[in-house]
């Protein structure tokens, strides 16, 4: 497979995968908005901001951080390259370039599904249909990867694309755990409250988690067992264990088809061992903020190491 369409299929599926993840930070923020004052609420959204990576451009243009501001800044704003709209137009782009990889099905569900949401977000979007223009976004992703699942080879176009699902998957879950710790509670002394549990409650949120957490664990909201759930509970399809073992299985199947392994398979290995090994103890001995540092670090030197691997742009 040429490195140009190789390089497609692994960013249409991280640009897909980006996307629908700022459409759930969303969908939590405005959960968690709705239940506090407009100070409270403003912090809310500061912190959605902030866990998207995207304050320093947020800030260039705003001052204040109310709810239509933020959303609609993360949605549509020209000003911001990594909006949800612009991140679409990139899937619908890579996906033009890799156009001889990828099946029917799944060229008509990413066409379809740009063609509605650059339509709903062709203006501001207001708090009485920001839920459907999220949900939109959402249905739009889970009808491409239907498609493929459903319809594409499992050639190397097929592991190229789930490899890089899994790589901004496991960037996104560190990001947000990261974040919790460091700046959603206002002080420690909030730790083990009301507002600590609703933090926390947002975080299963953000990465669709509260209904298998509370399914896995009576209902229970509780700091610790959160942080296993995400960061070691292979059962649970966002978790940063199951991500890496997900992208450790799609880089073999690469060098496997092609006969030869790189230094991703290596860094793969590596990352995979360190994991395993892990107990939760161990997370918190290291500090919870180490940890997820370095397992983005890791994250960014695999897929670097993709690219160079199998030359992405030559």
């Amino acid at each position: 497979m040429l490195g140009r369409t190789a390089h497609g299929l692994f960013w249409m599926f991280r640009y897909l995968e980006r996307a629908e993840n700022t459409a759930r930070l969303l969908d939590a923020g405005l959960r968690m908005s709705l239940t506090r004052d407009l100070v409270t609420a403003e912090e809310e959204w500061r912190s959605v901001i902030r866990t998207s990576g995207q304050h320093a451009g947020y800030e260039a243009t705003h001052q204040t951080y109310t709810g239509v501001q933020a959303w609609n800044y993360l949605l549509r704003d020209k000003t911001n390259p990594m909006s949800v709209k612009d991140m679409l137009e990139n899937v619908r782009t890579n996906a033009r370039v890799a156009r001889n990889a990828i099946s029917g099905e799944v060229w008509e569900a990413v066409n379809e599904g740009w063609i509605q949401i650059e339509e709903a977000l062709s203006r501001p979007v207001r708090q009485s249909n920001l839920g459907e223009v999220l949900g939109m976004v959402r249905r739009a992703g889970t009808l491409v990867h239907g498609a493929m699942g459903d319809s594409m080879l499992r050639d190397a176009g097929f592991h190229f694309a789930r490899a890089g699902m899994f790589v901004e998957r496991t960037d996104s879950t560190s990001r947000i755990l990261d974040i919790k710790y460091y700046l959603l509670l206002p002080s420690l002394s909030y730790v083990g409250s009301s507002l600590d549990a609703g933090q926390w409650d947002t975080v299963l949120r953000s990465v669709s988690g509260d209904r298998a957490y509370r399914w896995l664990n009576a209902g229970t909201i509780d700091a610790r067992g959160i942080v296993e759930f995400l960061v070691l509970d292979d059962r649970f399809p966002r978790s940063i264990a199951f991500c890496q073992s997900a992208l450790r299985d799609e880089l073999a199947a690469l060098a496997r088809l092609h006969k030869i392994e790189g230094q991703s398979n290596e860094l793969m290995r590596e990352a995979d061992m360190r994991l395993s090994n892990q107990t939760i103890e161990d997370v918190f001995e290291t500090g919870l903020h180490q940890f997820l540092v370095d397992t983005m670090s890791t994250n960014t030197s695999i897929a670097n190491a993709i690219a160079d691997d199998y030359r992405f742009h030559a």
